[in-house]
């Protein structure tokens, strides 16, 4: 019996609690130090029952890669490949995990959290991190953009890195390693929010070498963007691997609760779910630790829900300083690649991380959008799915397919959107968007605190490069507060309603519709509040907006409110207080029935029209 087996019978005490429903194996493991990675594998493979709760004595617990489950994993938004997991529950009827306060960190490579045909989830009272972040962090000491270099002071305690043959080779732990710096971008060394004026840099230097003082000095021609002497530079890696695993990996699952749960670093994203239906996340966080002189969090996004049905809540929680958005809420448009018999159509996943997605199931209702029209309109059930690799799908329905369905048309699942609310949260200092959503059924977004790098709320579809479905069609969004939004470098808004779709696609027809922006508080620098392209229903009303002079403007010529080919928009009771001359611009088609009414402190919001 080896010293793993030995310590499990000696640490970890199982006794069972029987109700009228069911029986359920409880697991109180007392802590421990040195690996756990055997122990906890061990737990889960012996379970005598389907109805599983592990109790952790209060306390910090380590896990390595050394003895973690490895599996092939497809992860939608993330590399697909071997990946070593330390909790990996498959088939459960219910698992419940009371962390009871405790801290896991981990080291090296690893996916913490695998969930998978789970009917019953509750996670609480833990909180995640990593020993050594996969992140390369260093202080800006000197530009010279005529010799094309950047001179920086590098992070060394608590971070792994070193220098081969002119290059940074980071995190460098248990041969795993970035082939680049890649994904970059500078923080406010205060603040650790990404810097004012940013820009994502895909970063890769033709040559580092070392200066005195352990300082390096990085030389690439043609760089667009300098950081700002003072800024603190963060880099993540190439984008083949910067996206190992997210912390908590949620599919084809039900009933999940997660409460109490904060992760201060993350591979990938924080929390993600493919194909789960009735989702929870409570009095949570995605956040760096207090004290820490990290500037990142999660390596990508903070929250995601793929091809998700039911009830979606995110309630209460604090999201800070991940790489990526607050959330992102979408189905998936796959292509036609061909059409095989009145009911069979072969289709493609495109992006190169949904690669082995599970896009349908047998019973499922689907949306055939028919180029140019971006509408869904005719629908067909599913009655057999044939995977042919990760790329290929065969689909056959119980009716015929459209006479007109052609290869390069795209299917959208209809069974599985979610309804999505969004309350009470703190979500900022981070890259990219707060809030990024797609899904035709209800989204509320209320009462957050809201401050963003890139556009604050984002809806967009997308019929190409990300293939994310798809467009909203019940949207309100009221009672928050808006504070410093838009500061990247990039042009954003507050709210920015702009659906991207492929050059065989009509560019004009309405996409979004049914979207409510009201009682709104908005304090913040730069012109854009709400810039909308193909919306059919939009409603701004009764929101109080302040230009504050906490920096200054990046795009002084925009417009406030900029409407292209939009159609029933309402712009009434709403107060600005400010220097902006430029309230609207409309083309012609959003001047035909847009009303406006009862404003003030807009200078030009009735006559600006063109």
């Amino acid at each position: 019996m080896s010293k793993y087996i030995t310590y499990k019978y000696l640490f970890i005490s199982i006794f069972f609690m029987v109700s009228i429903a069911n029986a359920k194996e409880i697991i109180n493991i007392k802590h421990m130090e040195g690996d756990m990675s055997l122990t906890i594998r061990d737990v889960i493979q012996n379970a005598k029952d389907k109805d599983i709760k592990l109790v952790f004595e209060k306390g910090v617990y380590r896990f390595n890669p050394d003895y973690a489950i490895g599996k092939f994993l497809y992860i939608t938004n993330h590399g697909n490949g071997f990946k070593k997991i330390i909790f990996n529950f498959e088939g459960f009827n219910s698992v419940e995990i009371d962390g009871q306060g405790s801290e896991f960190i981990f080291h090296g490579a690893l996916a913490p959290f695998v969930f998978e045909d789970c009917n019953k989830i509750d996670i609480t009272n833990l909180t995640i991190d990593w020993d050594i972040p996969f992140v390369f962090q260093a202080d800006v000491i000197d530009v010279n953009k005529a010799e094309h270099y950047i001179d920086v002071k590098p992070y060394v305690d608590g971070f792994s890195w070193q220098l081969k043959r002119g290059r940074i080779i980071f995190p460098d732990i248990d041969g795993f390693e970035y082939s680049m710096l890649g994904s970059t971008l500078s923080h406010n060394k205060e603040t650790k929010a990404v810097d004012y004026g940013a820009w994502d840099m895909t970063y890769d230097p033709d040559l580092v070498k070392k200066i005195p003082n352990g300082n390096l000095r990085m030389y690439q021609k043609h760089l667009k963007y300098y950081p700002r002497v003072g800024s603190v530079l963060n880099a993540k890696g190439d984008r083949e691997k910067d996206r190992y695993a997210p912390a908590f990996l949620v599919r084809k699952s039900k009933n999940i609760n997660f409460k109490k749960i904060v992760i201060h670093h993350a591979l990938g994203m924080g929390f993600l779910f493919e194909r789960s239906e009735d989702i929870n996340i409570l009095n949570s966080g995605i956040y760096i630790r207090e004290g820490s002189d990290r500037v990142i969090s999660a390596t990508a996004d903070a929250t995601h829900f793929a091809n998700c049905k039911g009830n979606i809540l995110i309630e209460s929680c604090r999201i800070e300083g991940m790489y990526d958005d607050g959330t992102n809420v979408h189905g998936t448009y796959v292509e036609v690649n061909k059409i095989l018999d009145n009911k069979t159509v072969r289709v493609a996943l495109k992006h190169f991380e949904q690669r082995g997605f599970q896009f349908v199931g047998v019973g499922d209702a689907i949306w055939f959008i028919k180029q140019p029209n971006p509408q869904r309109a005719d629908e067909g059930v599913v009655t057999s799915v044939n995977v042919i690799n990760e790329t290929y799908i065969d689909i056959t329905f119980a009716s015929n397919l459209p006479s007109d369905l052609k290869q390069g048309d795209i299917l959208e699942n209809k069974t599985w959107n979610p309804v999505f609310t969004m309350r009470g949260n703190t979500i900022r200092d981070h890259r990219a968007r707060n809030i990024i959503i797609k899904t035709p059924k209800r989204i509320i977004i209320e009462d957050n605190d809201l401050s963003s790098m890139m556009s604050s709320i984002m809806l967009r579809g997308e019929t190409f490069y990300w293939f994310e479905s798809g467009n909203v069609e019940d949207v309100i969004i009221r009672n928050n507060r808006f504070v410093h939004c838009a500061y990247g470098g990039s042009e954003h808004a507050i709210l920015n309603i702009s659906p991207r779709l492929g050059k065989t696609f009509d560019q004009t027809i309405s996409y979004d519709r049914h979207i409510v922006f009201e009682n709104n508080s908005i304090e913040t620098f730069d012109n854009r509040i709400v810039w909308a392209n193909r919306v059919d229903g939009l409603i701004i009303r009764g929101n109080k907006i302040k230009q504050t002079t906490t920096e200054k403007q990046l795009y002084p010529e925009a417009h406030m409110f900029d409407l292209k080919h939009c159609k029933n928009v309402e712009i009434s009771n709403n107060t600005y207080k400010g220097n902006c001359k430029l309230s609207l611009k409309a083309d012609a088609v959003s001047k035909k029935t847009l009303k406006i009414k009862k404003n003030k402190g807009f200078a030009t919001l009735k006559q600006d029209v063109k």
